[in-house]
């Protein structure tokens, strides 16, 4: 009996061993086919629906209320517009999804909430014009609420919305656009003895090349673009805000911002002492929501599954590369460089 067990052991730990490494082997094949869609391979995933949270309303409570009662949507719009979720492409996931499932004919208003500098011109214009286009189709009243910063961009955003509320120590403004700063290094160069050669073709096709003199006038297609641009923001925003005068915003009021109660001077505002709860209210009452009937405020955001996330960042620590910077004091995003902005960025204005 002795020789039969011992040869019973050995088969079990052996069947287990090689039961085992099968499942390791199969683990790491899923895992490498994995990271290398994730790095190489274009992806044709359809966009994860977006998710939904309770959010104060304006009596403070969050309880979470029955599938028929109206909801007021909340869609937050926090940092540099372009970056991460504040896309065209997030905003248009996140409007069409407040059609669907839970919040069909539900949404009975749109509540935005700001405190961003701006960002990339076309995503901001972008964002104005699907929030002005749901508004027009669904027939909903939108009001922003601005707590802390609605600059730029954001301005432009908010310019979508039938009032603007705004705490009083928001600051609002910066109706302009940039682009920059370019720099020309071709001095510096011929001291080092240093030359560079651009092959192109095409006229004008290196134009501001930091590496050659420029020459007169080179940037006049890039002014014509700034100016276009210009135009359509203080178009916007002056057609939205008719208090906002367009000659005094063009010749007196310019890119500069303001504390809220100026702002609401100005006409960049409608309310500058509000709070969210003021602001929630205001939109119930818009929305026309009676005083004694149940709502529900619910903070709408773009999905992140677990797993992609993790599958990101494993693919774009994979795709690292070493770089070597000069550091010359200015925070505007890589994201930025070479783009037209509506942005505030007071690290700029101080170079």
């Amino acid at each position: 009996m002795g020789p039969y067990r011992e040869s019973l052991v050995r088969s079990s730990v052996r069947i287990f061993l090689q039961t085992l490494a099968m499942i390791l082997g199969l683990f790491g094949a899923i895992s490498l086919i994995g990271i290398l869609l994730a790095t190489g391979a274009p992806s044709y995933d359809l966009p994860p629906p977006s998710q939904l949270t309770v959010a104060p309303d304006a009596r403070g409570e969050e309880e979470m209320l029955g599938a028929h009662v109206p909801v007021l949507l909340r869609i937050d719009i926090e940092g540099e517009i372009g970056l991460g979720d504040l896309t065209e492409q997030a905003m248009n996931q996140m409007l069409l999804d407040s059609r669907k499932g839970m919040l069909k004919d539900r949404v009975r208003g749109i509540l935005l909430r700001l405190n961003t500098p701006g960002g990339e011109a076309y995503n901001s214009e972008q964002i104005y014009n699907l929030l002005c286009r749901y508004k027009k189709q669904y027939n909903v009243p939108i009001y922003a609420f601005v707590d802390g910063l609605c600059a730029s961009g954001g301005m432009f955003a908010a310019s979508s919305a039938d009032k603007i509320y705004s705490t009083q120590g928001s600051i609002i403004g910066s109706v302009g656009v940039l682009m920059g700063p370019i720099f020309n290094f071709v001095g510096t160069m011929d001291k080092l003895g240093v030359q560079a050669l651009t092959l192109t073709q095409g006229k004008d096709k290196d134009a501001l090349s930091p590496f050659r003199a420029w020459k007169p006038d080179e940037a006049a297609s890039i002014e014509e673009i700034t100016a276009d641009l210009y135009k359509t923001f203080v178009d916007a925003v002056t057609s939205a805000r008719p208090r906002l005068s367009k000659e005094k915003l063009i010749q007196e009021y310019g890119a500069h911002v303001f504390v809220a109660s100026k702002a609401c001077e100005y006409g960049y505002v409608d309310v500058a002492d509000a709070d969210y709860s003021s602001a929630v209210q205001a939109l119930a009452t818009a929305a026309g929501i009676g005083e004694n009937e149940s709502y529900q405020v619910l903070v709408i955001s773009p999905s992140h599954p677990l797993l992609k996330d993790l599958m990101e960042t494993k693919a774009a620590w994979l795709r690292r590369t070493m770089t070597h910077k000069i550091d010359l004091g200015i925070q505007l995003p890589e994201e930025f460089q070479g783009k037209f902005l509506y942005l505030y960025d007071p690290s700029l204005l101080a170079q």
